[in-house]
């Protein structure tokens, strides 16, 4: 193939997608691993995109909640999948976080085993349809009794975020292959 028929179409690419981005009010867009280190980096940019925009402080601390919550799943829940060089990659993701005039949407995205969706699905449709009030005390009930998953957890990220946000978890599953699926995940922050 021609080099310069690739790179016109590398280019075509990159412009497409700064156009889908701007479109959808992405602010930030990242796909690899998430480690401490860019869960830091991630709230700074934030913290500092929010400060010029003269956020309130109670919509920072929401924002702020919702992106470390998020960024923990995808490290600790994320299933190892297979890169292009036959590596093994653990807590690997797509994180996005963007901006409309009524609200903040922090997307994440990462691969699962397809046999953990029924449980999944079944947790999230239990917590999407509980009150404030339902939540604080499933959130109690499972820091009591909570049964944890081999890497933690025991659904409180998901209890945590639908608590600070007031609003549903809108969550898909796409199929991979038989053994794996993406799972992505949209959390809202409304700003008032």
């Amino acid at each position: 193939m021609n080099n310069k028929v690739e790179k016109q179409g590398f280019l075509e690419f990159v412009y497409d997608f700064y156009l889908r981005i701007r479109d959808h009010e992405i602010n930030l867009v990242y796909e690899g691993e998430i480690t401490h280190q860019i869960t830091k980096a991630f709230t700074s940019l934030t913290e500092s995109n929010m400060l010029k925009e003269e956020e309130k402080n109670s919509v920072q601390r929401k924002v702020f909640h919702v992106m470390v919550e998020c960024l923990q799943n995808i490290s600790k829940h994320a299933d190892s999948t297979v890169d292009f060089m036959s590596a093994s990659k653990d807590g690997r993701g797509i994180f996005m976080v963007g901006k409309g005039d009524r609200q903040y949407v922090i997307t994440t995205g990462n691969t699962i085993a397809t046999d953990k969706i029924e449980g999944l699905t079944k947790m999230l449709n239990h917590i999407n349809s509980l009150d404030k009030k339902g939540l604080k005390k499933l959130y109690k009930q499972q820091m009591r009794e909570g049964r944890l998953s081999e890497k933690g957890g025991a659904g409180l990220g998901f209890i945590d975020i639908a608590k600070k946000t007031g609003n549903k978890l809108e969550f898909y599953f796409l199929p991979i292959n038989e053994e794996d699926s993406f799972f992505v995940l949209t959390s809202t922050i409304s700003i008032k």
